[in-house]
């Protein structure tokens, strides 16, 4: 008998004698028998700092089995909080009992089973695994509801046929996600199990909030469908892309959200052996890429330049795929690309520009979009000098060694790229106010100085020209200096009355007004912005809001701002729409920004304030006592609107009402400095109101520092959300008993049907007519794609009725 401290427990036969308190998390894949003594069972809570006590193993009992039968990683802490004997039984050394005696397993398994509640036990009867290849239905619509699935790993994609015979993609499910829920009310109040790794039914699920139900967390985590990606594949479109720089580079990043694995074709082979990629050892290789994938946050795939194996492994092991280009580069589509078209791989795909400091400014970025219709996204990223350094493959991980020993700066392109693959982007919505939107710039400022990151701009009316700058424009003082000559522009009274034509549609032509606007951005595309960017317009054609985040930059800036009475509206170039101020249908578009991807949305809101202490005249108004009230010095003044007043009231009915569901939002951070004062023309006063804007948003801001609630922001949804063990999904009318019910009525499983390829597409991937000329634009509307190599899913029978 001899002392074990921090080293791995002898073998069998053995008996180490651990003094008290002593961790024992280093057994790993090790049976310990307690011979005398108590051993403590403890596992982390998902959202707590602090372990907590499972079951105590007393002399004659067994821990660690589980991960010797499953093969599994170890998820518990072992501790001897007192003098304990133990024997220590290797994995090695039990399967060498195993295969001599295999009834022993049987005994083993039987003291896991021991330490299962009681409702696991029970539900396991109603479980059944399923494995689906990609492309194959789980169901179909109009099918029979009788299964609720839960998936375990891989992505499903829920796709709805239209009366018109098109496919529209109605939401993407990825691990822990619950599926085949129709009525809440009929749902069972179901504690979530704290003996998995990653829990049956964690509250991030988008589903969860899909159907009402209400989970812990923070107050921004719900309902948003990036957040359950786990795996990331990286792919080059050519040779001369520094793909292991960008990998290590993007890891670094992602390490401030959590724990991040990257794997190669040379590092699998040195961890698993240089037969690692070959087919005979295809199952322990998911085996063992399954375990990564659950004890780290996500798992980065870095194929390699042809379409090997192992690239092929990265793609179909993929949640999202990031095909990375040069931006300097002549717009084109590698040949790994092409191989890949082939596959018809489902996975999500974004590409990646990667730029220098030093370089000029994006360009052409629609030229590489309508060469890939197939790509849901795009991002621009300005790399450090070091990406694109020529270092040999060792000297280049020795450097990114040191740079991981520094935290990631949080402004970064790179950090903004982490936090839209983890569902964490916070976006800066800017709403319309006229002159008042000055406020946007000193806001803007704050939010710089605070160091507050922004991920993704919208706004509406003078929102959208004050985004629009924020998202061209890498410097502060630029911003201002632009923002501040385009105002004094405005306040040209000859522009002003060259302009004015015969007031049919308008007072003004628009044609100063669209030299104005065009003086500013140039020839700039909105998909050639550094910050991913949206605005809106009320389309009067079609009676409807329009959401652009593609197309000429002035073009559509100048349409959000298009007052009616004022300006003309201005026709669409892609469909000839009259398109107007986006304020009279959604002022502050934060909702738009979250149904975008945006963890976070900061509104600011500068729009004008109506009055609401009106004249009360009765049933009747005669205009000629109005004119009488006013030419009269003695008389009482009177509040009463005029006709223009009252349409413009009208106008903006629906924007006040979404106005106020935007304030009462969880994810909506709300702003609105006091700039009541000034009015919708005041252009004249930029550097004051520009003043005010800062002093306010400073002053928020520093708050939100202090009080850690910018830090709340950055941490990642998935890990601040998870439930306790304790907690429950709260559905009415259910108790344990009618759960009870339920899973005793066991069905055999469906067997999954093969779709066609037309089953499954959505209109957005199916072959367009006249070539690839307005795939990109009409494809950015659409949700992401999702797909992956095959999707697990045990599925609990449930009737919905």
């Amino acid at each position: 008998m001899r002392q074990c401290r921090h080293r791995r427990s002898p073998a069998c036969g053995r008996a180490p004698m651990v003094s008290s308190p002593h961790p024992l998390f280093g057994q790993d894949m090790n049976i310990l028998f307690v011979v005398s003594g108590l051993l403590h069972v403890y596992q982390r809570k998902i959202d707590s700092e602090e372990d907590t006590c499972l079951f105590v193993v007393r002399p004659g009992e067994m821990v660690g089995q589980l991960a010797v039968l499953t093969g599994e990683p170890l998820i518990f802490t072992i501790k001897a909080n007192r003098d304990c004997s133990f024997l220590s039984i290797s994995k090695a050394h039990f399967y060498e009992i195993m295969r001599k005696q295999p009834t022993v397993v049987l005994g083993v398994a039987h003291t896991v089973v021991k330490r299962v509640s009681s409702f696991v036990r029970q539900i396991d009867f109603a479980l059944d695994w399923m494995e689906v290849e990609a492309g194959r239905a789980v169901y179909r619509q109009g099918d029979k509801s009788d299964c609720t699935y839960i998936v375990l790993s891989g992505r499903l994609r829920s796709v709805i046929r239209k009366d018109d015979g098109k496919k529209r993609l109605a939401g993407e499910y990825g691990r822990g996600d619950l599926i085949g829920v129709v009525g809440p009310g009929s749902l069972l109040t179901m504690p979530c199990p704290g003996v998995t790794t990653r829990g049956l039914l964690p509250p991030s699920s988008g589903a969860c909030h899909q159907f009402g139900l209400h989970t812990a967390g923070s107050k921004w985590d719900s309902g948003n469908p990036a957040s359950n990606l786990s795996t990331v594949a990286i792919m080059p479109v050519s040779e001369d892309v520094p793909l292991t720089a960008f990998a290590l580079e993007l890891k670094h990043a992602l390490s401030a959200i959590g724990p991040i694995l990257l794997l190669t074709s040379d590092n699998i082979k040195q961890r698993l052996g240089s037969a690692a990629l070959d087919s005979i050892h295809e199952y322990r290789l998911s085996s063992w890429l399954g375990q990564q994938e659950d004890i780290h946050r996500i798992v980065l795939y870095q194929a390699d330049s042809t379409l090997t194996p192992w690239t092929q492994r990265c793609v179909r092991q993929a949640d999202c795929v990031l095909i990375v280009g040069l931006g300097e580069q002549e717009p084109t589509v590698g040949e790994l690309e092409r191989m890949l078209e082939s596959t018809a791989v489902r996975a999500q795909k974004q590409l990646v520009l990667l730029h220098r400091e030093d370089g000029p400014a994006p360009s052409r970025t629609v030229e590489w979009l309508n060469m890939r219709s197939w790509c849901s996204g795009h991002l621009h990223l300005c790399c450090p000098r070091r990406v694109f350094s020529r270092r040999s493959m060792p000297k280049l991980v020795e450097m990114y060694q040191r740079v991981f020993q520094r935290p990631p700066d949080r402004h970064s392109d790179f950090s903004r790229l982490a936090r839209v693959l983890t569902g964490n982007a916070i976006a800066l919505v800017l709403g319309g106010g006229g002159a008042r939107g000055c406020a946007q710039v000193g806001i803007i400022r704050a939010l710089t100085e605070c160091g507050i990151p922004v991920d993704m701009v919208g706004g509406t009316s003078i929102g959208a020209f004050m985004g629009a700058l924020y998202s061209e424009e890498r410097n502060y003082s630029q911003i201002r200096i632009r923002a501040k000559q385009w105002a004094e522009d405005m306040t040209s009274m000859v522009k002003t009355v060259l302009d004015l034509t015969y007031p049919i549609t308008s007072m003004f032509s628009g044609a100063g007004f669209n030299s104005s606007i065009c003086s500013v951005f140039k020839d700039r595309q909105i998909e050639d912005l550094w910050i991913p960017y949206f605005t809106i317009t009320t389309d009067i054609t079609a009676s409807a809001m329009r959401v652009h985040t593609d197309g000429s930059l002035w073009r559509y800036v100048r349409a959000s701002m298009s007052l009616s009475g004022y300006m003309p509206p201005l026709c669409d170039p892609k469909d000839g729409h009259l398109l107007m101020d986006g304020g009279y249908i959604n002022n502050l578009p934060a909702d738009v920004a979250r149904s975008m991807g945006a963890k976070v949305v900061i509104a600011i809101d500068v729009g004008s304030q109506d009055e609401t202490d009106l004249t009360n005249y009765g049933d009747a108004l005669s205009g000629w006592w109005l004119l009488w009230k006013r030419w009269n010095p003695l008389a009482t003044k009177v509040k009463v609107l005029n006709m223009a007043e009252i349409q413009t009231r009208l106008a903006y009915v629906c924007c006040v009402r979404q106005l106020e569901m935007v304030k009462n939002s969880e994810y909506c951070e709300y702003l609105r400095p006091p700039i009541d004062s000034y009015g919708t023309l005041d252009f004249g006063k930029f550097n004051e109101i520009c003043e005010v804007g800062y002093q306010h948003g400073r002053t928020v801001f520093d708050i939100w520092v202090r009080s850690g609630v910018l830090e709340k922001m950055l941490q990642d949804r998935q890990g601040t959300s998870k439930m306790k063990a304790c907690d429950v999904l709260t559905c009415p009318n259910a108790s344990f008993t009618d759960l009870a019910e339920i899973v005793s009525r066991i069905e055999p499983a469906k067997v999954a049907t093969v779709d066609d390829e037309s089953d499954y597409q959505t209109e957005y991937e199916e072959e367009l007519p006249d070539g690839p000329k307005d795939a990109y634009a009409d494809f950015q509307s659409a949700p992401a794609h999702v797909g992956s190599d095959s999707v697990s899913c045990p599925h609990l029978p449930v009737p919905l009725g």
